[in-house]
């Protein structure tokens, strides 16, 4: 008779968290490792261990389990904190080293700086300890180090009315919060940042407000905040939040009756689902932004043809691809300065060029297209985003190196690649990291030249496969 499995302690680490979770999973599924292992090229020991936390894998590897075990992307999910923690124990550590020369004169000093070893192992309940591990950002020290701290959020009393202070606070915090994920990614410092201003913000959707027109203005800012927050998600891979936020974003924009806003919110939506797969919803989104075109600048009507374009080009639909492109560059020949929301200071030259330029890039690799148009377009908005948009610029380069290493020169490839990598290792961003992936995989043909097998040995040891 098989030995039942020893039972999975999942408050140890995130990691410990995961492996239970994958051991759940599989149960659900009725796989044992080996059938798990099996169907995402990993020995069955392999999964084990990685149930036990005695050994790592990469985001792809989970983004496989994940699609074997139909989690919808809970498991991706979970992945994140696990990396996260993996990345903060790491930054402490570099601290504590270099702290260490003045240690001693801390002595005295309280909790701040107790030695987290001195917490006794059993001093947290198993519930108290998950719950640390799901906040974030404690990993690297005791759990009890700092729960007074933590005990004290939400203390902050909301306003008896709301003011137009605090919408200009909301939207001062959308505007920033919309930098650091176009200089970062989405991942990181800016989704830790922006989840206690979303409970503040949608808390202050149950205050009083004098008049309708403040009402409208509260739920504007509500909705811009939960867009930003939205396409941060979606960068960082946690597509059901993403979801959710941009679900939000759009019900805000409506209440606001506000056009330009609904117009965002659903392409960021189109934009989310055309990366899940399922460029047939992105599309319906995209064509519902369009519904009353005619209440939208030329920028807003650019960037939902673009949506557009990019979903019909994964179906391969090449006139109307070519429609959509033609659509939005007529579009933008009419936009003029003043016409736009603060948010829609993105759409410039470059972001209109990148944004086509991926929609030719998927129609020349999946409809046959001449690769010329895709280049040019890339190129120009490779060479026009400012450092203000690093991500921006590197999935843009990241497309080019893999448009010219399946179509053209591979060691002029491998050069636009080395440049692209150099910008994603300065990013948070997971669609930053899968298209440099994807740049690896169609590297796998030309891997012979020496070029090419250096870049696609920089990118393993840089982002993984």
């Amino acid at each position: 008779m098989p030995q039942k499995p020893k039972a999975l302690d999942d408050t140890q680490s995130m990691a410990a968290w995961f492996g239970k979770e994958l051991r759940n999973w599989r149960g659900v599924r009725g796989l044992s490792s080996n059938a798990l292992g099996s169907k995402v090229h990993l020995s069955g020991a392999s999964i084990v261990r990685i149930e036990k936390a005695e050994r790592s894998c990469t985001a792809e590897v989970v983004a496989e389990m994940d699609k074997v075990l139909g989690a919808g992307g809970a498991l991706c999910r979970l992945w994140c904190r696990v990396e996260e923690e993996i990345a903060e124990r790491r930054d402490a550590d570099k601290s504590k080293t270099a702290a260490s020369g003045s240690a001693s004169e801390m002595d005295g000093m309280g909790i701040l700086v107790a030695d987290p070893q001195s917490i006794p192992d059993g001093s947290l309940s198993a519930v108290e300890r998950r719950a640390f591990f799901a906040v974030g950002g404690l990993a690297a020290v005791s759990p009890a180090t700092f729960a007074h701290l933590i005990s004290q959020r939400g203390t902050v009393p909301l306003p008896k009315t709301i003011r137009p202070e605090e919408i200009a606070q909301l939207w001062t915090a959308s505007h920033q919060l919309a930098q650091w994920d176009n200089l970062y990614g989405g991942a990181g410092m800016v989704r830790r940042a922006s989840t206690g201003l979303f409970a503040w913000a949608t808390e202050l959707l149950s205050v009083d407000c004098p008049d309708d027109r403040v009402k409208k203005d509260l739920f504007a800012a509500v909705g811009r905040l939960a867009i930003v927050m939205g396409a941060s998600a979606f960068d960082a891979y946690e597509h059901h939040n993403a979801q959710g936020y941009l679900r939000i974003g759009t019900e805000c924009a409506e209440r606001a009756n506000n056009w330009h806003l609904r117009a965002a919110a659903l392409n960021w939506r189109a934009r989310q689902a055309i990366w899940l797969g399922a460029p047939d919803e992105g599309l319906t989104y995209a064509e519902s932004g369009l519904l009353r075109a005619d209440r939208l600048t030329p920028r807003e009507r650019a960037m939902l043809h673009n949506a557009s374009a990019r979903a019909l080009a994964k179906m391969g639909r090449i006139k109307e691809t070519l429609a959509a492109i033609g659509y939005s560059d007529d579009a933008v020949d009419k936009a003029r300065p003043g016409q736009d929301a603060p948010w829609m200071a993105y759409y410039d030259e470059a972001q209109h060029h990148g944004d086509t330029g991926h929609a030719l890039y998927d129609l020349t690799l999946i409809g046959g297209h001449a690769p010329q148009r895709a280049s040019e377009r890339l190129q120009t908005a490779i060479d026009k985003h400012t450092d203000a948009y690093v991500r921006s610029r590197a999935l843009s380069g990241a497309k080019l190196a893999s448009l010219t290493m399946a179509t053209g020169d591979p060691r002029e490839a491998a050069a636009l690649g080395m440049r692209a990598l150099d910008e994603v290792g300065r990013l948070n961003s997971r669609r930053a990291i899968d298209d440099i992936r994807a740049l690896r995989r169609i590297c796998a043909q030309r891997s012979r030249i020496s070029e090419v097998a250096e870049l696609r040995d920089r990118i393993r040891t840089t982002v993984g496969t």
